[in-house]
């Protein structure tokens, strides 16, 4: 149950990043949408088996975006790294972990991206970059992925309990 209701979260919000979001004037403001997911899966579930699915997140969304592969691979598993690295220093139920996790994983992006463009374009690519767009992708990171995140676990919550009822009336009716 819980590989399906992150699929289709996770294709949710990598449809919302490709497609819907691109067509709007505000879109290179916007921060990596399924960062929400994977902060998410990185601060419920510790495990190796959620370093496979972020690695997996990650190469959709490289394939699907126009960025070098491996970027979104690389960036997510750092956050990942980053959220276990802090989830021992901080109280991981905080708000302020939340928001200083939300803000590290934007950042992390952002100089990997800044990193690319250094390789790549050298001294002058980084003078002819917007920093203005890369300091409101911080702020709406900063202001956004802590509700969603939270938003997430609320709809995983509710999906969990429905599916449990929904099972039972099934074992119910078809038992009898």
């Amino acid at each position: 149950m819980n590989i399906a209701f992150f699929g289709a979260v996770g294709l949710g919000l990598m449809v919302m990043q490709t497609i819907v979001l691109p067509a709007f004037a505000w879109f290179p403001y916007c921060f990596d949408l399924p960062i929400i997911l994977v902060l998410y899966l990185s601060m419920v579930f510790p495990s190796t088996g959620t370093i496979a699915a972020i690695s997996f997140i990650g190469m959709v969304m490289d394939s699907l975006s126009g960025v070098p592969f491996f970027f979104h691979v690389f960036s997510y598993c750092w956050v990942y790294i980053l959220v276990q690295l802090f989830k021992q220093v901080i109280f991981q139920r905080s708000i302020l972990f939340i928001v200083f996790v939300s803000l590290l994983a934007v950042a992390v992006q952002q100089g990997l991206m800044l990193f690319i463009v250094f390789l790549s374009h050298g001294h002058q690519g980084l003078m002819a970059l917007d920093y203005t767009r890369l300091v409101w992708q911080l702020a709406l990171g900063g202001l956004l992925i802590a509700p969603g995140v939270w938003w997430l676990g609320l709809v995983r919550q509710n999906t969990m309990v429905m599916a449990r009822q929904l099972g039972r009336e099934f074992i119910k009716r078809y038992r009898d």
